[in-house]
């Protein structure tokens, strides 16, 4: 029997790729000198309250967001957004959207408290901390595994939790957490997240069906958030070859039905994607950018990324990225990116643990980090997960290499034991408090913009945000300067040219307005889904021009306009008043009651139909428009004195032989 005994521990070794017996020891006998733990004598802490520190940690890091104010895209895909004003059935919210889970989030956000930030801001916290929660479990069971259980199995919570912390209190994270709208990244990391462990907690398990059950439909939660959920059921496969099964025929077989249902969760996707039509695909590709560029653009990011993660600043919400021409232009940035590439196969090859989380990073960041060109080429919230495998990794690795050169320098336990303390808690104190401080950028739009143009002042983008931003608030003058800013920066930057038009009829600037006005109409066509600012542009165009008294091409702008926007009530009351001074009495009144079929609250086109109808006669008609006129707006002095003028004109008929 005692010969029996040390082959089957050698086989099972073998099977998860481990070392022979005589180099790995059991959990519960004292670890070689080389793989010494300093941080599992800690009995200060409780084990059980780990999760009450990384609450709180979070807590801390975030307890200024909530008053962050909505800004830019929230600006559009919340604020103005009717789908999310009705919470049932659910499936209103969800319909032609590509990430359904994101906005039924945000349709039970608005029936809860409308428009209050705060309760946006405490639905994406609760988000991000219970990821991290999750990523502790992971970590943990990692470590524990039979893999690594001999090196780690004592320290095991310990290093798991200051993984979990760092991912928690980093700064990096503020852009997915912080910034309402990029939910959608942190929701879709939670599912993630909840893939593995639930995948682990299968595996461990002797009735495993519940926990299989409950990782796949994490994952089609995860892919009705965010596309990257895409190689969450491949990253499941690849802990499970890492840590837990001796060869991929032992998955399939042990665990077949679990990759199945992951891998139909790939055809939610696809579906999710089609049946959102071209609503979302018009903003998705640039024109003129190739998979080529963006793909070489990306060596240079994705450093970028890395080196955020270590030293996170700057951190900017907008970049204004240059794109790399040749593959001479990233030649430093491509050489660490395809070699930390060469080192995670290499790892993987070799079965070290440390290419599964290689692996993390790449196959995360593989949908926005590679070929497949999108509008922005960088956003710090894609490395809301891949920021995982970096803390793994550092902190691992600071463990490892912190107990080599304390134990050369026969440092006791003790000073082993308090400097990993002190570094992680020095560590975690410093990015919570660059996390509060980043939280404060996200209390306005103008803050924020204010921002992004200090660490940017070359970005086009915020200069023609800020001169909106600057415009709500009534201050029109300053932000003029803006506009002009962003079409030095870039001249064929239609929307600028369209505000800056609209600023400068404001004004009463009509010369100088035309020319930008003109400006978006010519570039205008040329760029995807533009429909909507394209008749913008020709109702502004058409106001300048009428503003001249060149009626005829006003009207013929108008008329474009409709064309574009055919529901654009303001247009048809005001191409109507151009063709009645032309005296084409008809079409002037089919547009004014086409607009009020679209506003029936519409008080001037009551008033302008009223007028129009008195000039041909028809008193009684003109009356109750101009009643109504009134009735909406009983402030208008003009609907009132026109009301009173066809009561009187009607009674004088009346009082005539």
């Amino acid at each position: 029997m005692s010969r029996r005994r040390p082959r089957a521990e050698v086989k099972r070794a073998n099977e998860v790729g481990g070392r022979s017996p005589a180099n790995l020891p059991a959990a519960n006998t004292p670890s070689p000198e080389g793989s010494v733990v300093p941080v599992s004598r800690v009995s200060a802490l409780p084990r059980r309250l780990i999760p009450l520190l990384l609450i709180g940690a979070g807590l801390a890091a975030y307890h200024n967001s909530f008053g962050g104010a909505f800004l830019l895209d929230d600006l559009y895909w919340i604020v103005p957004n009717p789908r999310i004003r009705q919470f049932w059935p659910p499936w209103h919210a969800m319909a032609h959207n590509s990430r359904p889970l994101v906005q039924l989030s945000l349709a039970v956000n608005y029936a809860l408290g409308g428009l209050n930030v705060w309760g946006y801001h405490a639905f994406n916290l609760v988000i991000h901390l219970l990821g991290g929660l999750v990523l502790f479990g992971i970590v943990r069971r990692m470590l524990e595994s039979e893999r690594l259980r001999g090196r780690y199995d004592r320290s095991a919570p310990w290093l798991a939790m200051a993984v979990a912390l760092i991912w928690l209190v980093h700064p990096l994270q503020t852009e997915s957490v912080t910034y309402i709208i990029q939910r959608a990244e942190s929701l879709m990391g939670l599912f993630y997240l909840l893939t593995l462990y639930c995948g682990i907690r299968g595996a461990q398990s002797p009735h495993p069906g519940a926990w299989y059950t409950a990782a796949i439909i994490a994952c089609a939660l995860g892919m009705g958030s965010k596309e990257v959920m895409v190689s969450a059921p491949l990253v499941m496969l690849l802990y499970d070859r890492m840590f837990i099964a001796a060869s991929f025929k032992d998955i399939f077989r042990q665990r077949g039905g679990l990759y199945v249902g992951l891998a139909t969760t790939w055809l939610l996707l696809g579906t999710l994607l089609a049946a959102a039509g071209s609503q979302e695909k018009q903003t998705v590709m640039v024109a003129g950018l190739t998979p080529w560029r963006y793909g070489l653009t990306q060596f240079g990011v994705i450093v970028h990324y890395l080196w955020l993660s270590v030293w996170p600043r700057p951190l900017i919400l907008d970049y204004t990225w240059p794109l790399a021409d040749s593959m001479l232009s990233v030649l430093p940035s491509a050489a660490v990116v395809l070699g930390l590439l060469a080192g995670t196969l290499l790892a993987l090859f070799r079965h070290a643990w440390v290419g599964f989380w290689g692996a993390w990073l790449f196959l995360i960041l593989a949908p926005t980090s590679s070929v497949l060109p999108l509008a922005d080429v960088v956003f710090e919230h894609r490395m809301y997960l891949p920021l995982a495998a970096v803390a793994v990794l550092v902190i691992i690795g600071g463990h490892e290499a912190l107990g080599v050169v304390l134990r050369r320098l026969r440092a006791p336990d003790d000073l082993r034991r308090w400097a990993e303390i002190g570094l992680i808690g020095a560590t975690a104190a410093i990015l919570g408090y660059a996390t509060v401080h980043r939280n404060e950028d996200y209390r306005s739009q103008f803050a924020m913009l204010s921002d992004i143009l200090a660490k940017r002042p070359d970005n086009p983008r915020a200069h023609n945000n800020l001169g909106m931003a600057l415009l709500a608030q009534g201050r029109i003058t300053e932000a003029i300067p803006h506009w002009e800013a962003a079409l030095r920066l870039k001249p064929d930057y239609v929307t600028a040219h369209l505000n800056l038009g609209d600023a400068l009829l404001r004004q009463g600037r009509v010369e100088e307005a035309i020319p930008h006005l003109e400006a978006a109409l010519r570039l205008e066509p040329n760029l995807p889904g533009a429909a909507s600012d394209l008749g913008s542009a020709q109702a502004k165009l058409a106001s300048a021009l009428a503003g001249q008294g060149r009626r005829k091409e006003a009207i013929a702008q108008y008329s474009a306009a409709l064309r574009q926007k055919p529901d654009y009530a303001e247009a048809h009351n005001n191409v109507a008043l151009l063709l009645a001074e032309e005296g084409e009495m008809q079409r002037a009144g089919a547009h004014f009651s086409q607009a009020l079929r679209l506003r029936p609250d519409y008080a001037s086109a009551h008033n302008n139909l009223g007028v129009l109808l008195y000039r041909q006669g028809r008193v009684n008609e003109a009356i109750t428009h101009f009643a109504e006129a009134v009735r909406l707006e009983p402030d208008s002095t003009n609907a009132l004195n026109n009301l009173r003028a066809a009561q009187a004109s009607l009674g004088h008929a009346k009082d005539r032989p």
